[in-house]
């Protein structure tokens, strides 16, 4: 081989380095925005809506569509990781079906919806107060730990579909 040869050799090599790089680099940027948004969108919800679930039990319910638009929170947020996932082209069929099927459990509550406050019967209250303790053994709520881990937050999704009860006004 000539010197051009090996120059224009080494040349393509190090450009084919250098593309990898950058092509590994970016599928880890995607799936990072993928678990950033899952987590904020979902597992911080998912734990707020048992703690105000928590206080409008021990308050009586003085103030119930914090409770519904909490809920309604969490199902925007379903929404938007799913089609993050998609869009973005990282989620996997598994978590798509774990979170498909969340959302569609979920929306068996009762929520707000824009413009539209729901009023809480207390079957319904019951329910949200059964829905706490499912979160809380799922290991969604208050003082319990967190972990900012796209793996361990699908484990308790699964848990919490699995267990999740169907409400009442949904039989």
């Amino acid at each position: 081989m000539t010197r051009k040869t090996k120059l224009i050799l080494l040349v393509s090599l190090g450009l084919n380095v250098v593309l990898i790089a950058i092509t590994i680099w970016g599928m880890m940027k995607l799936n990072f925005v993928k678990e950033q948004v899952i987590i904020n969108q979902v597992q911080e919800h998912l734990v707020e809506l048992e703690g105000l679930i928590a206080h409008q039990s021990r308050h009586q319910w003085s103030d119930p569509n914090l409770v519904t638009t909490k809920l309604g929170d969490v199902l925007n947020g379903i929404l938007q990781s799913i089609r993050t996932g998609e869009l973005l082209g990282v989620l996997s069929q598994s978590e798509k079906q774990i979170l498909t099927a969340l959302y569609s459990k979920f929306r068996l509550y009762p929520h707000d919806e824009l413009y539209k406050f729901v009023d809480l019967s207390e079957e319904d209250k019951h329910d949200y107060e059964l829905l706490r303790q499912t979160l809380r053994e799922a290991e969604f709520g208050l003082r319990i730990a967190m972990n900012d881990s796209m793996d361990s937050f699908m484990k308790k999704a699964k848990i919490l579909e699995q267990t999740i009860l169907m409400p009442s006004r949904a039989r």
